[in-house]
Order: C-alpha cells, then structure tokens, then sequence
C-alpha cells in the first residue's frame, strides 16, 4: 500500500515540474510572440505615415495611384511576412510545450 503512495507522489512531483516548465516555455513563447506582433504594428504604422506624407505631396492622379498601389504591395508583402514568422513562432511554441508531457507520459506508462 505505501509503495503505491509513493508511487502516486512521484508522478504529482512529476507532473508538478512539467507544469513548471511549462510555464516558462509558455512565458518565453508568448513573450516572442508579442515581440514579434509589436515589431510589425510598429514597421506597419511607420510605412502607412511614408505612404501618407508622399500621399499629401502629389501632384497629379496618377501619382496618387502609384503611390497607393505601392503602399498597398508593401503592406500585403508584410502581412504575409509576418503572418509567416508568427505562424512558425506559434507552431515552434507548441512543440517546446508538448516536449515535458510527452516525456513525462513515456516515463510513467514503463
């Protein structure tokens, strides 16, 4: 009967340390995350204010289009960059996350 209480604690100590990485791995993975988000609000709000001030300085129409069909492309261009990078932050957060419970599950189903 003891055995089996021992046992019992060793695998809440188990799942105890497994939560306590994950915590960290989950910090670390949010923190990355919101680096990643901010960094492009930020190159976003920069090339949308250029795109604005060349925008107020042309003279004719087709400038105007010109100018605007290049913000445009610019933005679609980063969106998909972004969108790139976050998706891989996001799929690599997850793996890190998965790593401690899959090997916590694979030491206590020996």
């Amino acid at each position: 009967m003891f055995a089996q209480y021992d046992d019992f604690q060793k695998f809440g100590k188990q799942g105890m340390d497994v939560a306590l990485k994950n915590f960290g791995t989950m910090s670390k993975g949010f923190q990355a995350i919101a680096v990643e988000v901010a960094d492009f609000s930020k190159k976003q709000f920069e090339a949308s204010t250029a795109a604005f001030e060349k925008l107020v300085g042309v003279k004719t129409l087709d400038k105007a289009v010109e100018v605007q069909a290049d913000y445009a492309k610019q933005s679609f261009e980063g969106l998909v960059a972004h969108s790139t990078k976050v998706g891989q932050l996001v799929s690599n957060f997850a793996k890190e996350v998965a790593k401690p419970v899959e090997t916590t599950i694979a030491k206590s189903s020996r």
